[in-house]
């Protein structure tokens, strides 16, 4: 043993070193040693009610100067949860040692086995030797944690005793240990009347009798009370010269004849209805239900709802293992726990019976329960849990988080709860998001209110677990903090499971089986595995996402489950399903089956839509639109797993800055940015839109990381993605950050990277002159044609022609270059050369089967037709299945026009309505209005597209006609 604590603080055998500070420090660690302790608990502990100024660096400073004093191989770990105590288990501390010795000496008595239960108890009362914590007394949380150490001493006496009397063990050394205890204890009766049948049993029956006197007459002047049945029985027993030994000593007592009933909540319920009724009707057709969850989803608010008055109540959350029976048999109010006398307890009694928080003691609850449904036919059981219990016949309700309107409801009523007259903040909806819609994080978050503004709320969310880590003081442990709900989780998984957690932490939005393995260093058959357990153990989300079926017809995206089935059987299950989350949407596909880019990089051809970091969700920005032109998709599911951010921001407190998967996942968005880059030109276009959407999350993150050439290749292979997806304003900022990094490492004069530095130029806005004339030289000394064909379109269109582009020669360049030429023929008023480069680049589009450029060309003949209506619907219904905001905005626009030249002012209106509104969820500007002569009229080609011409020869834009 290393710490001692029940007496004088000893580290090793030696009085522990350190001030007085630095010894509360280590004394309040060890009592919750191989777990983590919040920093705001670790300040309160230390400095009580008055804190100093900078209190989270005076901490800092006393952890370090503990990190000096302690022995090899001991360690503070610091998280962001809090600090743990590494290097010491529960053996190592002696107040741990002695709790653990406490519960096997209790539950060997309980068994009928007091010869076991004296020697654990025994043992476990040998380990004081002195006051607790004598020599931290001082510091603000001792005088709690004394109180409980000495009453559980006290309690363990007890047992000791009762355990010594009932194996026939000397009575003589429990007459001085009683006789103290007593002191202390004068009127606690069952300490007293062990204290009788020892001194009875040791021959002195006088002293007995003497003891039962002084006790009844102390009961009744201070109490009024007479002495309670095992005070009297004592004292009959020592009349009658009865033996002190098994049968004469009473058990300790347990639960009343009554059973425990669920406790009565505080608060009313918000949400969950859906929720509520599948769990009332699974209760009617099942004997087992197991609500399974993360941590803070209101699984036992939920079970509390469902259950009623009339069910008993089982709270596993404190017990340990072996302990299970035990507790199930207090709640039922039966004094033997073995499960034949728990089974004739509940047989023929139709009893719903909630076993809550049984996750940490999975297999033992699940064995128990397994043997009571067997032996009583009326027997109910609704568990909950974080991972299922896996017994046949099981059928489980998943609960994700709170709906948005449900999530927001909630935290404005727990708001006005702490500060009254709070009605609700713009806010509420982003601090809901960013909380994962976690009921029990929502309420820790609204507590705050009490003394910040919901601004202030909201923009220190980033550091969430400091944050929020002062709950209800009445909870348990693992519900005080949002760092302890996490946390009560992790220490329930394997070492190879944490590993893996922390890894997947590097992803943003999910990843696919094989993306995980690649970046966290697995095979993928492990890497299923892990996943699988990870999301059995509520740690992970499984997402299905189903696509649509035939053309036109809308899918299903980013379906959170828990990733366990809904019914157990001896073989497998039915996975779980639900309702669509909330921003997502979805489309159709250029084709079904498996698109295989050059680098390996598999990508179903079904997948759907998710949505961006801001939920725009892509791909719905119009009416209808999926799968247009008859490129509909078979029916698919593609399954995905993410971490809740709240659980991924713990994780990533445990990976260290240099595990390679920081690296490796930077490489993987890489690699699947450019596989999908020439596919974005064809006919796999939607399906590798689709699942760079998936990953888009990801491809920021990584681009975050990134170092600056690796950023700048980035940028260069998701241009495309970004144009077509109508991206561009949301990732300007990224870009702008990473050309400064680019700057700062002196990579501006790079000829390798000099298309990569232009096209970050563009990303950031284009609106510094010294970086465009900058990247316009590292463009036009170039040698090589450029290696992403939407440079020269992109500087076209943002900053003007350029004569010296080195243009590639492609199907699609050359297809764009054919539009280009149609609209400066259009320029000049030359319909019938307009028309036919226009009608060729359309054909050379549908060749490509690439939907952006078909749509481009259709929009130019609306142009030349004496009925563009028709072109113009086609070419909307292209763009709006690629979401690419900036061409609906602009074609509904111009369409407006149209009907309103002839004379169809409702159609005009309505058109222009919701180009606004496409414009007012991309952020782009409003469209200008032809029905409002106020509005300046737009140019003869909005599209910009006349810079493209000639992009094989761009002379012709300096011609002064043009």
């Amino acid at each position: 043993m290393i710490f001692r604590v029940l007496g004088p603080l000893t580290v090793a055998g030696a009085p522990a070193p350190g001030g007085p500070r630095v010894q509360a420090l280590l004394t309040l660690l060890l009592l919750d040693a191989g777990r983590t302790v919040t920093a705001e608990r670790l300040v309160d502990g230390l400095y009580g009610d008055e804190p100093p100024a900078g209190a989270a660096n005076a901490l800092q400073s006393q952890v370090s100067r503990l990190r000096r004093v302690l022995p090899d191989g001991v360690a503070v770990e610091h998280s962001p949860a809090g600090y743990r105590l590494t290097g010491a288990g529960p053996d190592d501390v002696d107040a741990l040692r002695f709790e653990r010795l406490v519960r096997e000496g209790a539950r060997a008595g309980a068994a009928g086995d007091p010869v076991r239960a004296e020697g654990s108890l025994r043992e476990a009362l040998a380990l004081w030797r002195g006051p607790a914590l004598a020599d931290v007394r001082d510091a603000p949380y001792a005088d709690g944690q004394v109180a409980r150490l000495d009453a559980l001493r006290t309690d363990a006496l007890e047992e000791w005793a009762a355990a010594r009397l009932a194996s026939g063990g000397d009575p003589v050394p429990l007459v001085r240990e009683l006789a103290e205890a007593a002191t202390a204890h004068p009127l606690r009766e069952r300490l007293r009347a062990l204290q009788i049948r020892a001194l009875a049993g040791a021959g002195r029956q006088a002293e007995a009798l003497a003891v039962y006197e002084e006790v009844r007459g102390a009961l009744a002047d201070e109490l009024g009370a007479d002495p309670a049945q095992e005070l009297a029985e004592a004292h009959l027993a020592v009349l009658r010269g009865e033996p002190s030994g098994a049968a004469a000593v009473r058990p300790a007592p347990v639960a009343g004849p009554r059973p425990v009933r669920p406790p009565v909540p505080l608060t009313d319920f918000v949400g969950r209805e859906g929720e509520r009724k599948r769990l009332a009707a699974l209760l009617t057709a099942a004997r087992l239900v197991t609500l399974v969850g993360p941590g803070g989803a209101g699984k036992t608010r939920l079970a509390l709802e469902a259950a009623g008055d009339g069910a008993v109540f089982v709270d596993l959350g404190a017990v340990g293992p072996g302990e299970v029976a035990g507790a199930f048999a207090r709640a039922l109010g039966v004094r033997d726990a073995a499960p034949d006398r728990l089974v004739q307890a509940l047989v023929d009694r139709p009893v719903l019976l909630v076993a809550d928080n049984c996750e940490h003691v999975v297999t033992e609850a699940a064995v128990l329960v397994r043997q009571l449904l067997a032996g009583c036919p009326d027997l109910r059981v609704l568990a909950t849990s974080r991972e299922a219990l896996g017994v046949t016949g099981e059928s489980l309700l998943p609960l994700a988080a709170l709906a948005p309107r449900a999530a927001e409801e909630l935290f404005v009523r727990r708001g006005a709860a702490a500060r009254p007259g709070f009605t609700g903040h713009a806010r509420v909806p982003e601090i809901c998001a960013a909380l994962d819609g976690l009921p029990l994080a929502l309420e820790l978050a609204a507590a705050r209110l009490r003394t910040l503004t919901a601004d202030e709320l909201a923009d220190r969310l980033g550091d969430r677990f400091r944050l929020l880590s002062r709950g209800d003081r009445t909870a348990p442990e693992r519900h005080r903090t949002l760092a302890a709900v996490v946390e009560w989780s992790w220490e329930l998984l394997t070492e190879e499971e944490r590993t893996l957690a922390a890894r997947l932490s590097v992803f943003r939005g999910g990843a696919t089986t094989e993306a995980v393995a690649r970046v966290c260093g697995l095979d993928t058959a492990d890497a299923e595995d892990l996943l699988v357990s990870l999301t059995e153990k509520s740690l992970v989300e499984r997402l299905l996402t189903e696509t649509a079926g035939a053309a036109g017809a809308p899918g299903t995206a980013g379906t959170p489950t828990s990733g366990t089935p809904t019914s157990r059987t001896p073989t497998s299950g039915t996975p779980a399903s639900g309702t669509p989350a909330s921003g997502t949407a979805s489309a159709g596909t250029a084709s079904a089956g498996t698109v295989t880019a050059g680098s390996g990089v598999a990508v179903p051809g079904s997948e759907a839509v998710g949505t961006d970091d801001e939920g725009l969700g892509v791909g719905g920005l119009g009416g209808g639109g999926l799968g247009v032109g008859g490129l509909g998709a078979a029916p698919g599911v593609d399954g995905r797993y993410r971490m809740l951010e709240t659980v991924r921001a713990y994780a990533a407190g445990r990976l260290p800055a240099a595990d390679p998967a920081h690296a490796a996942h930077t490489a993987h968005c890489l690699r699947l940015a450019r596989a999908a880059d020439p596919e974005l030109r064809g006919a796999a276009q939607q399906a590798w839109l689709a699942r760079l959407d998936a990953d888009e999350p990801n491809l920021r993150a990584a681009l975050r990381r990134a170092s600056p050439e690796d950023g700048l290749r980035l940028v260069a292979a998701l241009t495309p993605y970004w144009w077509l997806r109508g991206l561009r304003g949301q990732v300007a900022g990224l870009a702008a950050e990473l050309l400064g990094a680019v700057e700062r490492a002196g990579l501006t004069g790079a000829q390798d990277l000099g298309e990569e530095y232009a096209l970050c130029v563009l990303a950031a806005g284009a609106r510094d002159e010294e970086r465009i004339a900058r990247a316009r030289a590292l463009l036009t000394e170039r040698t090589e044609p450029l290696r992403q064909p939407f440079t020269a379109f992109l500087w076209a269109t943002t900053v003007g022609p350029e004569a010296r582009l080195p243009v590639p020669d492609d199907a699609w360049s050359r297809a764009l270059d054919l539009v280009g030429q149609g609209h400066l023929a259009l320029a000049r008023d030359d319909a019938a050369t307009a028309r036919e480069r226009l009608a060729e680049a359309l054909t050379e589009f549908r060749a490509l089967g690439e939907r952006w450029g078909t749509a481009t060309a259709l929009e130019g003949l609306a142009a030349l037709s004496a009925d563009p209506l028709p072109l113009f619907a086609e070419a909307l219904a292209l763009f709006e299945s690629l979401g690419v905001a900036e061409d609906i905005v602009d074609l509904l626009g111009r369409r407006a026009a149209v009907h309103t030249a002839a004379g169809d002012g409702d159609a005009a209106a309505a058109d222009l309505a919701r180009a606004r509104e496409v414009a007012r969820r991309a952020g782009l500007p409003d469209p200008i209005d032809p029905m409002d002569p106020t509005d300046p009229p737009g140019p003869q080609d909005p599209t910009g597209l006349t810079g493209l011409t000639g992009l094989t020869d761009q002379k012709d834009l300096t011609d002064p006609a043009v």
